[in-house]
């Protein structure tokens, strides 16, 4: 059973897969921006709280704060929107 292989042909959810930038431009603190990079390489909240030195908790704050803008549901969301918006 290859795990990378069958991901990889479950179909993307609608709200995901036309998923739009805002309209309005985003703002995001310095703090968020980071978290927001290191959620798009793949790293755990644990991992995220580790490289920038603050509490794990923090993290998910700002993981909150990053999906309120982004008007998303979860992490994954969130590093596909950030993946968007770096190309945007």
């Amino acid at each position: 059973m290859h795990l990378v292989a069958d991901l990889c042909t479950v179909p993307l959810s609608q709200d995901v897969a036309v998923w739009e930038a805002p309209a309005e431009p985003l703002h995001f603190t310095p703090t968020q921006l980071k978290v927001l990079r290191c959620v798009r390489s793949g790293l755990l909240n644990k991992q995220i709280a580790y490289e920038l030195g603050m509490a794990e908790a923090t993290v998910k704050v700002h993981m909150t704060a990053l999906m309120r803008k982004l008007n998303v549901r979860n992490r994954t969301q969130v590093a596909i929107a950030a993946g968007r918006l770096a190309r945007a």
